[in-house]
């Protein structure tokens, strides 16, 4: 999925997400679990480290 079409599927800008992603942006717990649903994750999957891959 593109940056721009989940932006779309949970009502932000492609920048927000891009923020996001590279850590420069705290989203609101609405916003986690918006992104969560549209992309059929869960919260720890897509928002919590995991120990294992550091």
């Amino acid at each position: 999925m593109l940056q721009k079409d989940l932006a779309d599927a949970v009502g932000v800008t492609r920048q927000t997400i891009n923020a996001i992603e590279k850590g420069d942006y705290n989203p609101s717990i609405n916003l986690c679990i918006a992104i969560c649903k549209a992309l059929g994750k869960t919260l720890n999957d897509i928002f919590w480290e995991d120990d294992k891959n550091e």
